[in-house]
């Protein structure tokens, strides 16, 4: 018996419908085939806190894609840093066929599984980098970075400073607005936008901070 179910189905068309994504009948089909792997491989690689399947579609598949429209705004190469089980790179890939991610950790076992996951999914615009951050040196810069729960702003922006310019977009997906990590952000990084994100299906509260370099 499969571990994605008709209900897993249903769950990811409606709360994409909610969240103004459109999902041709491939994307739909490679996003439960990423969700069977993560389901699978969870078990034993610790990808992810979240162990009940059914709680993966909303904290997972359809939380990375309630930051498409943001994503859609340009930027041809997009780096996910500590991206762990892949989220939100591996949707991102998904929902943009035309457009290039890098998916970067320092954790073998995670990037085995990201690897796994692009060879499965037939992924050829994604790109699995086992690394640290600070020692990732690309040929130029991302158009954007996201970040989804990887660490404090600073750090975030701190440490992947090397890796954008002054067109770079930074993201950070996070629960509730981190005032506190703002003032602490450093001069040359500024806030450009906050968006409220509703997720269908997760309780509580959700941002997207949106950073720019001041020079």
């Amino acid at each position: 018996m499969s571990v994605v179910t008709e209900r897993h189905a249903e769950e990811l068309a409606q709360g994409a419908r909610a969240l103004g994504v459109e999902l041709t009948a491939q994307q739909q089909e490679q996003l439960l085939a990423y969700l069977g792997l993560l389901i699978k491989w969870n078990q034993a690689y610790n990808l992810t806190a979240v162990r009940n399947p059914d709680e993966m579609v909303s904290r997972h598949l359809l939380d990375s894609l309630s930051v498409v429209p943001y994503v859609a705004e340009g930027g041809e190469t997009w780096l996910d840093v500590g991206s762990g089980g892949g989220m939100p790179g591996v949707p991102l890939a998904i929902l943009f066929p035309e457009r290039r991610f890098t998916l970067l950790d320092s954790n073998g076992k995670k990037t085995r599984f990201l690897t796994q996951v692009r060879l499965e999914l037939k992924l050829a615009n994604l790109e699995v980098v086992h690394n640290r951050v600070e020692a990732f040196k690309p040929a130029t810069p991302f158009a954007g970075i996201v970040s989804r729960a990887f660490s404090e702003l600073k750090n975030f922006t701190d440490w992947t400073r090397h890796l954008g310019d002054a067109d770079t977009r930074w993201l950070a997906m996070k629960g509730v607005q981190p005032d506190d990590e703002l003032q602490a952000l450093s001069e040359d990084f500024r806030l450009d936008v906050c968006h409220v994100l509703k997720v269908p299906g997760c309780q509580g509260q959700r941002h997207l901070l949106i950073l720019r370099r001041t020079h």
